[in-house]
Order: C-alpha cells, then sequence, then structure tokens
C-alpha cells in the first residue's frame, strides 16, 4: 500500500508554504485585548495571493479553471493555513465549490465557480443550525412554490463564518419529506438579515435569520447526499486545520523548551518535559492518520468506491482525534510555556482561542463515538 501524496499534492502543498511563509499569526488584534471581532474583514491581501497562486481553483475542473484535485490535496493547503492562523474562508469556499460542481446545476456552475476559482466571489456555508449542536438542516424550512417554482426558505442559522464578507451563502434546509436541500443565497438577498457574532478566537461570524428568502430553483441543490457531503467536507477540513494548529503548537514548544534554561540545562532535556511533549506528538500523529483516511474515503466514495460502513464512519473517527488532541496539544503548550505561554505578546495565547474554536465545531468526542456505535451497529463488520 502507498501512502505517499501524489505530484500534484505535493505541489499544492509546496505553493500553499510560499504563500503562508510571510503570514503573521499576530497580524491582527489580540482576540484577548479586543472587545469585538479583531477585524471586519478577512485577509483579502492573503486572498489574492492564493488565487493568484491558483490554489482557490484547487479542486475546481479544468473546465472551470481549476486544477480537478480532490479532498485530500485541499486538507494538505488547510493544513499549512493553520499552521499560521490564515484568516482567510478557504475551506468553506472551496467546500461549497465543490458542492456546486458535484451537484449543482450547469446555469449555477457556469455563473459562480469561474469567479470563485478567481478569488472574484466569495462563497461560505451555514452547517451549525440553530444550536450548534442539532443537524444543521433541521433549522431552515424549505417549500415550493408550485410544480418547477421558486423555493421559499424559513428560519435561523448561527455561527456561520465569514458571512458578512461571502457574496453567496450554502444554506442547508429540510422539505419537511425527510430530505434536505441545499440552497445558494446571495448575501443580499430580500428577507435575509445577518447579526454579528464573535468567535472564540476573536473572528467575526453571523446569525442569518431568514423570512421568506425566495430561491430560484437553479440556485438549489436537492441531490440526495448532496448535504451530506459537503457537511462531511466541512469536517474533514476542520480537522486538518486542527492538526496544521497542533502542528504549529508543538513545533513553537520545541524551539521555547530548547532555549529556556533552568538550573543550566534547557528544560527539553527534562524527562517530563520530554514525555509531555512525545505523548503530544502521538497526538498529532492519530490526528493526521485518521484525517488522511477520512479524506481517502470522502473522495473514494465519490469515485464509487465503497467500505465496510460509510466514510461518515471514518470522518466521526478523525473528529474525535481532532476534537480531543488539539485541545491537548495546546494544554500542554501552555502548561511547557509557563507564564510566557499567557503573554499576549506572544501568539501562542492566539493559538490557543483558535484551538477551542475548533474544538467547539468539532463537537465533544463522545458524541462523535455515540454516533460511530450507532454506526457500528446498524452495519455489521462480520
Amino acid at each position: 500500500m502507498d501512502f505517499t501524496f501524489t505530484e500534484e499534492q505535493q505541489a499544492a502543498v509546496e505553493a500553499a508554504r510560499a504563500v503562508f511563509a510571510d503570514v503573521a499569526p499576530d497580524g491582527v488584534p489580540s482576540p484577548a485585548l479586543t472587545p469585538g471581532a479583531v477585524a471586519d474583514d478577512f485577509d483579502r491581501r492573503l486572498w489574492a495571493r492564493l488565487a493568484g497562486s491558483d490554489l482557490l481553483s484547487l479542486v475546481l475542473a479544468e473546465e472551470h479553471g481549476g486544477a480537478g484535485l480532490d479532498a485530500i490535496a485541499l486538507c494538505l493547503v488547510l493544513r499549512e493555513a493553520a499552521r499560521v492562523l490564515a484568516r482567510v474562508p478557504l475551506l468553506e469556499h472551496c467546500a461549497a465549490a465543490m458542492a456546486i460542481q458535484a451537484h449543482g446545476s450547469p446555469e449555477l456552475a457556469a455563473a459562480l465557480l469561474p469567479g470563485a476559482g478567481r478569488g472574484s466571489l466569495v462563497l461560505t456555508a451555514a452547517a451549525h443550525g440553530l444550536s450548534g449542536h442539532d443537524p444543521a438542516e433541521l433549522a431552515v424550512t424549505a417549500r415550493r412554490e408550485g410544480v418547477g417554482g421558486d423555493w421559499i426558505l424559513d428560519g435561523t442559522q448561527t455561527a456561520v463564518p465569514w458571512a458578512h464578507s461571502a457574496d453567496w451563502i450554502a444554506v442547508p434546509a429540510h422539505t419537511g419529506e425527510g430530505g434536505a436541500v441545499l440552497a445558494l443565497i446571495p448575501r443580499t438577498a430580500e428577507g435575509l438579515a445577518l447579526a454579528e457574532q464573535v468567535s472564540t478566537s476573536g473572528e467575526r461570524l453571523a446569525e442569518l435569520a431568514l423570512d421568506g428568502v425566495r430561491v430560484p430553483r437553479a440556485h438549489l441543490i436537492d441531490a440526495p447526499g448532496a448535504w451530506d457531503r459537503l457537511r462531511q467536507l466541512l469536517a474533514t477540513g476542520t480537522c486538518a486545520l486542527a492538526l496544521g494548529l497542533g502542528e504549529g503548537v508543538l513545533a513553537m514548544t520545541s524551539q521555547y523548551t530548547s532555549r529556556r534554561e533552568q538550573f543550566g540545562f534547557p528544560v527539553a532535556t527534562f524527562q517530563a518535559v520530554a514525555v509531555q511533549a512525545a505523548d503530544r506528538y502521538i497526538d498529532l500523529r492519530a490526528m493526521e492518520v485518521t484525517l488522511w483516511q477520512a479524506a481517502w474515503r470522502l473522495d473514494a466514495a465519490t469515485g464509487g468506491a465503497g467500505g465496510p460502513l460509510p466514510s461518515s464512519g471514518d470522518v466521526a473517527v478523525a473528529k474525535i482525534w481532532a476534537s480531543e488532541g488539539v485541545r491537548r496539544v495546546v494544554q500542554t503548550a501552555q502548561h511547557l510555556h509557563g507564564g510566557f505561554g499567557a503573554d499576549t505578546d506572544y501568539p501562542l495565547h492566539r493559538y490557543h482561542a483558535w484551538a477551542k474554536q475548533l474544538e467547539l465545531q468539532l463537537g465533544p468526542a463522545a458524541a462523535h463515538e455515540e454516533a460511530l456505535g450507532d454506526l457500528l451497529a446498524a452495519h455489521p463488520l462480520a
């Protein structure tokens, strides 16, 4: 079995590292010192550089001006972005574009994907529902006006990332008949109101209130499994962000403990310090292998390949490790840094805030373990 990344995937990593090389994690006010959001908009200069390096069109087909790569390539780039806390809607933008490409109408794809690949049009997705715990599609209702008519959406979605800056928002909804649909709605649509929210990491979120929002038939995706795949892709991408952030934090901790001396020796040489760092390294390797398994299953499922469990099982395992692992990594890093880790002139506290936000987005490991248990019960492996 060959676990080596393809040449195209490795090229995407190299391009991402070049783009993110000059990004400073402390490039915006500290979330610990800012009463509201750290900034009104995402990093537009970085966004333009990502577009210029063809990283925004990475997962789009050639007919839409892209490279035609997969979820693994996207996760590789997201991993690099999280190392420097890049403030761009890369995950939501690319995941929504993949959903439009795979399941949207030709009219919708032609209208949105070329601009999305160039970065002139920004996409995001609402995936947290009303409370962040219930299925997102249950928070909004969708009803159709007559046969073949427009769809009318009502409901609320909370904690939508980058919604104030996005041009289009992918909103899941339920039809009342047991099915989930995905609507692409312009931010300026009549009946759509955005209320400001602020994440744990200090980023600007939005609560979306939909009051009779009219969606043309061509802008609604009702293909079976479209929303479920987008939800899994967003979760897997969040696991990639957690991995990259954790790796950045462990590298920062290694550098600090190698320089910091106690009793005339670097604290990194002390057994207690080395054992804690080694435990966190094991966490990161477990996060990595479960991430690539989940990303591979998403791509394999698209290609028709199956497995003993649905791909949601692999995503659940990745979420278990990512939500628990990223928390343990940053907590150990804070401990090994001592009081220096709480200094707001040092970037570690930013990583801690971002890690907590990712942990909240992923949800508790116990919930994913329960979901995995249900899948095992429904799909006997023997």
